[in-house]
């Protein structure tokens, strides 16, 4: 529990192999898993395993900037939203970069068009890593 580092309830991560920087990611003890909102989901094969293709808006003050990254996909999870309502999910395994320190996560992709954050981080990706205290945003990197 002594290197866990105390994070807020909004931080900036970095996804290394989707080429994505400073990604403001909401953080989120109640969900299980981390998820990012991706738009025009489209399967493709290279050689015998599945992969997708998406569209990622990686500025939240700038939806019209979009860009189109591929991964392998990892599977597929049932998982309950925030509305309770229960839908399949892609998964992908990406790297995470937070202060520094990167490490594997499984993210399920979806719809968060109607969310603030374009990316959850849940309890499984944070495992290990932080503690958060729910008072504060951006404890990590002190942005305003």
């Amino acid at each position: 529990m002594n290197n866990k580092k105390l994070i807020g309830v909004v931080e900036l991560c970095d996804l290394p192999q989707l080429a994505i920087t400073e990604l403001n990611v909401r953080v989120d003890t109640g969900a299980a898993t981390s998820s990012l909102h991706v738009d025009n989901i489209e399967e493709l094969t290279k050689g015998d395993e599945l992969w997708i293709s998406f569209d990622i808006h990686p500025d939240i003050y700038n939806v019209d900037t979009v860009v189109r990254r591929e991964a392998k996909v990892f599977g597929k999870k049932k998982v309950k939203s925030s509305t309770a309502t229960r839908e399949k999910r892609y998964v992908i395994l990406t790297d995470i970069v937070m202060d520094g320190f990167q490490w594997n996560i499984q993210l399920t992709l979806t719809d968060r068009s109607e969310m603030t954050y374009s990316m959850l981080l849940g309890r499984e990706g944070m495992a290990g890593h932080f503690i958060v205290d729910p008072e504060y945003d951006f404890l990590l990197t002190g942005k305003d």
